[in-house]
């Protein structure tokens, strides 16, 4: 059947409307190409990227060297299952674990695969070491908590549109405030069939929260107390994108398991990892768990040269610097708007501005189409923020520039 060519974006919204699932709600652009920080649209518009397809994007839109390595791996081979072992999955083990101070790596796809397999490793070192007894083990998680949206990690989710309709809920999961140590060590005194805390460092999806400092170390020193393994989900926040390699290191913290994903391949194909030492990564066995694309020889090939990008390139250390005049120009802007905009907060560059409802234009969403006309895209979360998180090569020249533009647009309201 021949394709017909669609020109325009709105023949482009309304085929994807007619033939696609609902399951989002993009703004009205049809992007066509991206470089660095900039992506372009079918009508040739073009864009400062400010979301980096939600942090996956980190070094930049197509960077050579990442896509070198994937078309040269692609070239010679593709994928084999895990049934045979390939010539570059030992290579990316090797680097990862050692970058971050692990003895095994577990490469999947998608992030939430990552967390469905942390969860896996964590309740089997539950049964097996901790001596939990079967089918009882419990798995803390955070309020306003993002992990993903699969049956099982939607079980532990407290926001109504990734659960309503899609009950039952599985269960062996207990929801705790976010930031709130004695809350954890409630549960860990009065639940010894715990056998984890997933969390994430900050909370992305939620709004960009940020805990109070020293509570991620001191909740992971509650986990140690009680014998229990504190899991960090890096997805969002892993890879250069709060200033820092990982999120946890602010508060020197070393998880016991880690899970990464997104700009782990710089954005160009699904990868993602758990981390973790023998003790944990060994209590499963041949065939108790895997996937036939994790691990492929594109991925690791993929995942080697995006981190190399970050390293030889110093993104995280960008990511510091422009992530802290971004925040200084914003706080100022709030100062002149203190009606419209009610907080500023981030680190790195993740960041987000709290929204003011207003008569004039309603929500966040609002505020990004206005950024948008003006060329720069961003995505409201949750109804009145807005999260700023661009590629880690943006140059202070370019955070400047699009601070003046969203300045503008704000002053305009």
């Amino acid at each position: 059947m021949k394709v017909e060519e669609i020109v325009g974006t709105q023949e482009v919204i309304a085929q994807e409307q007619k033939y696609g699932a609902h399951n989002y709600s993009p703004l009205p652009v049809v992007l066509t190409k991206g470089e660095g920080v900039y992506l372009w649209d079918i009508e040739g518009n073009r864009y400062y990227d400010f979301l980096s397809a939600y942090s996956a994007v980190n070094q930049g839109h197509c960077h050579p060297k990442i896509i070198g390595a994937m078309t040269a791996q692609a070239s010679r081979l593709t994928l084999t299952s895990r049934a045979f072992y390939n010539d570059r999955l030992g290579d990316a083990e090797k680097f990862v674990c050692k970058f971050f101070g692990y003895d095994k790596a577990l490469f999947m796809n998608a992030g939430s695969e990552a967390v469905e397999t942390a969860i896996k490793l964590a309740r089997k070192w539950g049964y097996t070491k901790k001596g939990i007894a079967a089918n009882t083990a419990m798995i803390l998680a955070a309020e306003r908590n993002f992990h993903g949206r699969t049956t099982g990690i939607i079980s532990f989710s407290t926001d109504p549109s990734s659960t309503e309709g899609f009950g039952p809920a599985n269960p062996g999961y207990k929801v705790i405030p976010f930031n709130d140590l004695q809350a954890l060590e409630t549960e860990l005194i009065n639940h010894p069939e715990i056998c984890a805390f997933l969390v994430e460092p900050i909370q992305g999806e939620a709004g960009v929260l940020i805990p109070e400092e020293g509570y991620l170390k001191k909740a992971h020193e509650l986990c140690k107390k009680y014998n229990v393994k504190l899991i960090t989900d890096e997805i969002q926040t892993g890879i250069g994108r709060t200033g820092r390699m990982l999120a946890a290191y602010y508060d020197d913290v070393h998880a016991d398991m880690l899970i990464v994903g997104k700009a782990l391949s710089g954005g160009v194909m699904p990868v993602s990892a758990v981390l973790c030492d023998d003790e944990i990564m060994l209590c499963i066995k041949p065939g108790e768990h895997g996937s036939t694309f994790g691990g492929n020889p594109i991925a690791a090939a993929v995942t080697i040269a995006s981190m190399e990008v970050m390293l030889d390139e110093k993104l995280t250390e960008n990511a510091f610097a422009m992530g802290k005049i971004f925040r200084e120009r914003m706080s100022a802007l709030q100062l002149k708007r203190p009606d419209l905009i009610s907080a500023v907060r981030g680190k790195g560059l993740l960041n987000a501005l709290d929204i003011i409802p207003d008569e004039k234009f309603g929500s966040a969403s609002d505020v990004c189409l206005m950024l948008m006309k003006k060329g720069l895209l961003c995505k409201a979360t949750h109804k009145h923020t807005i999260r700023f998180s661009p590629p880690l090569v943006i140059t202070e020249a370019q955070v400047q520039e699009c601070c003046d533009l969203i300045e503008n647009v704000i002053l305009s309201i």
